[in-house]
């Protein structure tokens, strides 16, 4: 007896071109006879409908939506301390960092927890996967650099000495 059984073919399968456009689904006629017939429907009635399956959903990336910028403490400024902290940052689901540590100083505490503090203000947009957000880590550089030209303010705090 001739029977229609339909199985999935994944979509690399090869194909006669002839053949396409076509769904993940496609119905061949095998000649089947007997209790072997009986058996291959039974195994194959599990596979489900005719519905194609959707798409995969992409990846995204960790995206910075807001960051604002360190506070520059005017006494190291004016003292002409500057310096590059690196901060290992783990953000959740929800686009906050849950985590912020100082991976690489920059050479003074103050401006490291400066950098700390404001890092832990920032807003992300999740990374995901699947269509799901999922927790992701990075590592951030926050530079402090001193102004080209001296601040007026510095000449108060001289005075003040």
């Amino acid at each position: 007896h001739e029977h229609l059984v339909c199985i999935a073919l994944p979509l690399y399968h090869s194909i006669d071109p002839r053949r396409l456009p076509m769904t993940s689904i496609d119905c061949l006629r095998y000649a089947l006879h007997g209790s072997a017939a009986a058996t291959a429907l039974l195994l194959l009635s599990a596979c489900g409908g005719s519905e194609p399956q959707a798409p995969p959903i992409p990846s995204t990336p960790l995206t910075a939506v807001q960051t604002p910028p360190p506070v520059y403490p005017l006494e190291l400024a004016c003292a002409g301390i500057d310096g590059t902290s690196v901060l290992q940052v783990t953000v959740d689901t929800k686009g906050v960092p849950s985590i912020v540590s100082v991976a690489g100083s920059s050479g003074n505490a103050q401006l490291d927890q400066s950098a700390v503090t404001a890092v832990k203000a920032w807003v992300f947009e999740p990374a995901t996967r699947g269509g799901q957000p999922v927790v992701q880590g990075l590592q951030v550089p926050v530079n402090f650099r001193l102004p080209a030209v001296r601040p007026d303010e510095c000449f108060q705090l001289d005075g003040q000495k």
